[in-house]
């Protein structure tokens, strides 16, 4: 329950404002261009069939070098014991550098995969 003393912007989810904006956008769609609306969400589907493609092949190319491989406790844990630190997953200090780097050759590769098939429509 959020406190009461937050501004009421606050106290919706995370992308709120988002979500608004693309149901507000595909409504306009549907008034302007109900024709289209198919067309929408194939070109919606492709890109999201993407993203779940380029996760699974950067899994398959890089088996060794996940993210999640570099934090200090399995995430999946959950809180499974004492949580000593201030975030919610420290990553060991040794592999703070692989840990971004990890982090930004998935992110590259979703990144290139997704454009790839967006280009591609």
């Amino acid at each position: 329950m959020p406190p009461d003393n937050l501004p009421v912007h606050r106290r919706f989810p995370r992308m709120t404002t988002f979500i608004l904006l693309a149901v507000v956008l595909l409504l306009a769609i549907a008034a302007i261009s109900p024709v289209q609306l198919p067309v929408v969400a194939y070109k919606l589907s492709l890109i999201s069939l993407a993203a779940v493609v380029a996760y699974w092949l950067d899994r398959a190319l890089f088996p060794y070098a996940r993210p999640d491989g570099y934090l200090v406790k399995d995430w999946r844990c959950g809180p499974c014991g004492p949580n000593v630190s201030h975030v919610d997953f420290p990553i060991v200090t040794e592999y703070m550098n692989v840990f971004i780097w990890a982090c930004l050759r998935r992110a590259i590769i979703v990144a290139g995969v997704v454009t790839g098939v967006a280009l591609g429509l």
